[in-house]
């Protein structure tokens, strides 16, 4: 069933609950008061009879029906369509979960249409039923109560936004998390998407406040947006804020991982390098121990004829050999600084 709640208000009192839009329209009529009409996903059926009922404008009802559209404010004659998007933070996926709430407003009636279960409007019914002095006030009054609660939803999101953003500072500098960059980058784009929810409210309101005097709107309703608007203006500074401190963290996070990979790099370096002289020093002792080797091993082969066999100084004569070509060897090592 499209119709979430329906009645009919006479000076700030409910007096009817229509079950049928039809017997809406007909006890509105009889009675100098306004309607509240609430729609969760309605037809196009349902929603094109409100709209020739109260004379909706086409592009704001086709709005409505797509849903999927950004936080707006367009009037059309004496007939405001307002979209605004509510948030919840869920802290257990750390994500930021967005509703829909159109609302159209006009000369004795308010049609709000949804498209999510958040936000329970039947919190702000309630709100305004046990206020009659603000439901008196009529559709506008109706209109800043849904903005109202919107904005104080608010404040829970930026709350959970802020201490996830505590932790992640924690992982940044604490024990070097390698999953604290996929965190900041997902973070960031909650972030973001709540700015879009954010953002065009300021205008928004600023817009109703200038249509005050013009639409006769109640001088406390005035300054009820206006405090709307001083907590909607925190809000975006708050949101702002919070994304420079996760680009910020980005940035930092990668520089941090730059130079962790530039010491790893370094060690493997200095490693390598010490190996390298580990092997010239080895090196070189094998090539100066080759020398004596190779002269001892060809005067250890057990032939007849063989030059310098029978020298009576062919023993010094080796001896002197090897040793010179040791301590040549040795020279030119130690002169390229490989000993």
């Amino acid at each position: 069933m499209a119709i979430i709640d329906n009645a009919i208000y006479v000076n700030g009192h409910r007096t009817e609950s229509p079950p049928t839009l039809e017997e809406t329209y007909e006890l509105l009529r009889d009675r100098d008061g306004m309607a509240w009409i609430g729609l969760y996903r309605p037809s196009p059926e349902e929603l094109r009879s409100v709209a020739d009922e109260f004379g909706l404008h086409p592009l704001a009802v086709e709005d409505a029906l797509k849903g999927h559209q950004r936080a707006k404010l367009e009037r059309y004659g004496d007939t405001l369509f307002v979209v605004i998007r509510p948030a919840r933070y869920l802290d257990e996926a750390e994500s930021v979960e967005f509703g829909e709430v159109h609302v159209f407003v006009g000369p004795g009636f308010v049609v709000t249409v949804r498209h999510a279960e958040n936000p329970d409007l039947r919190v702000v019914r309630q709100r305004m039923e046990a206020d009659p002095e603000l439901l008196v006030r009529g559709p506008e009054a109706v209109l800043y109560t849904i903005l109202d609660d919107v904005v104080d939803g608010y404040e829970p999101v930026l709350a959970g936004l802020e201490n996830d953003i505590d932790e992640i500072e924690d992982q940044l500098f604490g024990d070097g998390d390698p999953a604290v960059s996929r965190r900041i980058y997902e973070l960031l784009r909650e972030v973001i998407s709540f700015q879009r929810a954010l953002g065009p409210l300021p205008d928004m309101l600023e817009r109703l406040l200038r249509g005050s005097e013009k639409y006769h709107v109640d001088i406390e309703l005035q300054r009820s947006l206006r405090d709307v608007l001083d907590h909607v203006l925190r809000a975006v500074d708050k949101a702002d804020s919070f994304r420079s401190l996760l680009e910020n963290a980005l940035t930092v996070h990668s520089t941090l991982e730059t130079q962790k990979q530039n010491e790893e790099t370094r060690r493997l370096t200095e490693t390598g390098l010490a190996q390298n002289e580990e092997i010239k020093k080895i090196s070189s002792w094998a090539a100066i121990l080759f020398a004596p080797t190779l002269i001892g091993t060809i005067y250890g082969m057990n032939f007849d004829f063989m030059p310098e066999l029978h020298w009576p100084l062919g023993y010094p004569l080796a001896v002197v050999g090897m040793v010179a070509m040791g301590a040549i060897l040795y020279a030119v090592f130690k002169s390229k600084k490989w000993l």
